[in-house]
């Protein structure tokens, strides 16, 4: 029960970061945003064309990003530029969280037998 107390936390720890990834949308942002050309970043006018999504529709999209630290961003003058965030505890949580699913999904498999 208490590997599933755990499991229940941790959900809960990572819901945003999930709900971020959910999104089909956000989904085209990161892949937009892991592309060659975007190590510096790209701007909204940029991940309009890869969505096509209206500014304001790509603009929400990135703030739930930014929300869930998949994405940083970077102004030069009134330009902003969007690019992957460095920080990957999120990422490295998901990794953990699908490391006790998959233990505890093991060992039922093993009590039934």
């Amino acid at each position: 029960m208490a590997d599933l107390t755990q499991l229940k936390t941790e959900f809960t720890d990572l819901s945003d970061f999930l709900v971020a990834l959910g999104d089909e949308k956000r989904q085209a942002i990161i892949i937009a945003l892991l592309a060659e050309n975007a190590c510096h970043g790209l701007r909204v006018t940029d991940l309009t064309a890869v969505t096509e999504l209206s500014r304001p529709a790509v603009s929400h999209h990135l703030k739930i990003l930014k929300q869930a630290h998949l994405i940083k961003s970077r102004s030069e003058g009134t330009k902003n530029y969007y690019y992957l965030s460095h920080d990957i505890k999120e990422i490295t949580a998901l990794k953990q969280l699908l490391d006790h699913v998959t233990a505890i999904i093991e060992t039922s498999g093993r009590e039934t037998k």
